[in-house]
């Protein structure tokens, strides 16, 4: 199956950083496509978006400073499909993408997201102390997918703190 594109560009408020898309996400071509995963609706209901976008719109977020990419390209069933080579080379090859594109916030959708790309085994919700790029803050949420037993309004509330963030920076 083919890999998904990034959605990329200079000067991103947000770069949303996912494990890997999912099957209909590689079929579709689209981010966070599976119906059951919650993305969309989180950032609508967080107030980061000003509407509910669907999977098919995912490249019009760009206009809004939001891009997309993940640790691992390939799409699989579930994280349990990724070898741990391929996190490895995910992570060179994220590093190299916020290097290159400096969004000002990296928001890895879940904990096991941002321990992959870090390395870091304690982490917490929300904005990290000691970023692996330093001009690039990371903010770490839980994840989208309809698979998380969190409380929806809690994970609603912690999206809430990035959207709270960015507006009251302007970025």
């Amino acid at each position: 199956m083919p890999e998904i594109s990034d959605h990329l560009d200079h000067g991103l408020s947000v770069l949303f950083i996912g494990f890997n898309p999912s099957l209909l996400s590689g079929e579709t071509g689209h981010h966070y496509a599976n119906p059951r995963n919650n993305f969309y609706r989180i950032l609508y209901r967080a107030g980061l978006t000003p509407r509910l976008y669907d999977a098919v719109e995912d490249q019009d977020l760009l206009k809004l400073g939001y891009g997309f990419t993940n640790i691992v390209a390939r799409p699989t069933r579930g994280i349990d499909d990724i070898a741990r080579s391929e996190y490895a080379e995910g992570r060179i090859i994220l590093h190299a993408k916020l290097l290159k594109y400096r969004p000002k916030i990296a928001c890895f959708v879940g904990k096991g997201v941002y321990t992959e790309y870090s390395r870091k085994s304690k982490v917490h919700w929300g904005f990290q102390n000691d970023p692996v790029i330093p001009e690039v803050h990371e903010f770490v949420a839980p994840s989208s997918s309809g698979l998380v037993r969190m409380p929806m309004e809690e994970i609603v509330g912690i999206y809430r703190q990035l959207a709270e963030y960015i507006e009251e920076r302007g970025e």
